[in-house]
C-alpha cells in the first residue's frame, strides 16, 4: 500500500520535471543580427533632437536613418541622469548611482563580459570606444566574478583614463580602423558633443554637437550597409545617455543631472536585419532595454537585469 501511494505521489512530480526540462531546452529565436553596434550621442535634449517637429538639426537621422530603422518617440532614462551613470544602465542593464569621475567601478558585469565569457571570446572581439576618458570603467565591474575578466578592449580619450577627453572627429576615425581591422561583434560608442559644448553654455555650439553627430551617426549607418563583414547583419541603436535641463530650470540646456523632462527624454534609433523600416514607436521604453535586446539578439544569458526586450521593433 506504502509502494502504490509513493508511485501515484511521484508520477505528477515526474511529469512537470519533463515539462518543466522540455520548455527551457527549447530553441531560441534564430536571428539574422551577429554584430551589435551602439552609439551614444552623450547629451541631447530631445526638444533638438527628434522633439524638434521640424527636425531641423537630425536632418540625416530625420531622413536616411528615420526610413531604414524605428525611431521611438517615447524612450527615457529613469535613473541618474548623467554620463557615467546613463552609460552603465546601457551597458549593464541595470540603473546605478555611480561616481561620474570615472574612479568607480559599476556594480554589474557588463553585456560585454557576459558575451566575452559565453563565446570564449578574445577581448578584440568586442570595444568600448569613447571619447570621454573616464567611460573605460564600463570595461569593468565589482562584481567578483567577472572583476578583470571577459573585459572588452578598450580605446577611450586621448590615451585612457587621466589623459582628457579628445574630439569626437578622431574617435570616429579610430572606430572605423577598429572596424575594418578588428572586426568585433559587440562595440559601444560615445561621441562627447553635444554634452561637452552644451557645458560651455554656448548655444551655437551645442547645436552644432548636434549636427556633426548626426552626421556621424550617418557615415556610420552607410558602413554598415556597405562594409560586406557588416552589411545584413549588424544592428545599430543610437541613443543618448541624458538629455539636458528644461528652460525653466536653472542652466537650463547648459546643465542636467535631475529627474525633469528635459533629462529624462531622450532619443532612440535601431536598425538591423530582424528590426521593422520606417516605422515610429511610442511604446515607453528606457535605457536598460537596450541592455535586454542585446541580450536576445545574441542570446547572451544575463544574470537578473530589469530591462525588458523591445519586442515592438522586430519584424
Amino acid at each position: 500500500m506504502h509502494s502504490f501511494s509513493l508511485k501515484y505521489f511521484l508520477l505528477p512530480a515526474l511529469f512537470l520535471l519533463l515539462i518543466s526540462c522540455r520548455k527551457t531546452s527549447e530553441p531560441r529565436a534564430d536571428y539574422h543580427t551577429e554584430n551589435i553596434i551602439v552609439l551614444v550621442i552623450d547629451g541631447a535634449r530631445y526638444s533638438e533632437t527628434w522633439g524638434d517637429p521640424e527636425h531641423r538639426f537630425i536632418p540625416v537621422t530625420a531622413g536616411e536613418l528615420a526610413g531604414e530603422g524605428v525611431i521611438n518617440t517615447q524612450f527615457y532614462n529613469n535613473g541618474p541622469t548623467y554620463t557615467l551613470a546613463g552609460h552603465t544602465s546601457i551597458t549593464t542593464g541595470f540603473y546605478q548611482e555611480i561616481d561620474n569621475s570615472g574612479a568607480v567601478l559599476p556594480d554589474h558585469p557588463s553585456v560585454f563580459q557576459y558575451w566575452n565569457r559565453e563565446v570564449a571570446a578574445p577581448s578584440e572581439q568586442s570595444w568600448i570606444i569613447t571619447s570621454k576618458d573616464k567611460l573605460a570603467v564600463l570595461t569593468n565591474c565589482q562584481d567578483t566574478a567577472f572583476k578583470y575578466c571577459y573585459m572588452p578592449s578598450c580605446n577611450c580619450g586621448v590615451n585612457g583614463p587621466g589623459s582628457g577627453y579628445r574630439d569626437d572627429s578622431l574617435t570616429l576615425e579610430v572606430v572605423f580602423n577598429v572596424l575594418k581591422e578588428k572586426k568585433p561583434h559587440l562595440l559601444l560608442i560615445n561621441l562627447r558633443d553635444p554634452d561637452y559644448s552644451a557645458h560651455t553654455t554656448n548655444w551655437k555650439y551645442y547645436i552644432q554637437g548636434i549636427q556633426k553627430t548626426d552626421r556621424y551617426a550617418g557615415q556610420l549607418l552607410k558602413f554598415i550597409r556597405t562594409n560586406p563583414y557588416y552589411k545584413d547583419k549588424t544592428t545599430l541603436f543610437v541613443t543618448n545617455d541624458h538629455g539636458r535641463h528644461l528652460d525653466s530650470i536653472p542652466g537650463g540646456f547648459s546643465s542636467h543631472g535631475d529627474q525633469c523632462e528635459g533629462c529624462r527624454h531622450i532619443f532612440l534609433y535601431a536598425y538591423g536585419p530582424d528590426f521593422k523600416k520606417g516605422v515610429i514607436t511610442d511604446v515607453k521604453r528606457e535605457l536598460p532595454d537596450i541592455t535586454a535586446t542585446i541580450s536576445e539578439l545574441l542570446h547572451i544569458h544575463m544574470a537578473n537585469d530589469s530591462g525588458k526586450v523591445m519586442r515592438e521593433l522586430f519584424k
